[in-house]
């Protein structure tokens, strides 16, 4: 079996999509992408048990997959999704004195995650199998810069 494209081609489609995080967030270094990101993803999973994490992780790129679970201290009574006002604030808390991430952030990565080399519909049928809040989190809305 030939090794998997997602990993002989992950550090070129990583660059391409923390590139991408960059210039959707109006974020001015990969660093402060990286942080964004992270903190996107480390407030989604909060909300997920660890099956359901885990669900949402297999369909990740391998390097965003590895964001996704780094520091995990998995959780299987997690809370339920609070409203977007709430999760951005949750959001902005993660790493709190080096967060530059902007209030679109959650919106902004979900595009930017849409436009990566994922599997839309994938996402799409993984969203709909978590709690009820998923779907809406990686909804990207009409507030979506490009």
């Amino acid at each position: 079996m030939p090794m998997p494209q997602t990993y002989f081609l992950a550090s070129r489609d990583f660059d391409a999509f923390i590139q991408d995080v960059r210039d959707t967030c109006l974020l001015q270094t990969h660093h402060q992408a990286y942080h964004t990101l992270r903190a996107v993803l480390h407030t989604f999973r909060s909300h997920l048990t660890t099956e359901q994490a885990l669900q949402f992780a297999n369909i990740l790129p391998a390097v965003t997959r590895a964001i996704f679970v780094e520091d995990w201290k998995p959780n299987d009574t997690p809370p339920p999704f609070p409203d977007r006002a709430t999760l951005i604030r949750e959001m902005k808390s993660v790493r709190k004195d080096h967060n530059l991430a902007p209030e679109n952030a959650i919106d902004d990565v979900a595009a930017a995650l849409r436009r990566s080399s994922i599997d839309e519909a994938e996402l799409d049928r993984v969203l709909t199998g978590l709690p009820q809040g998923a779907v809406d989190f990686w909804n990207t809305g009409d507030t979506v810069r490009t």
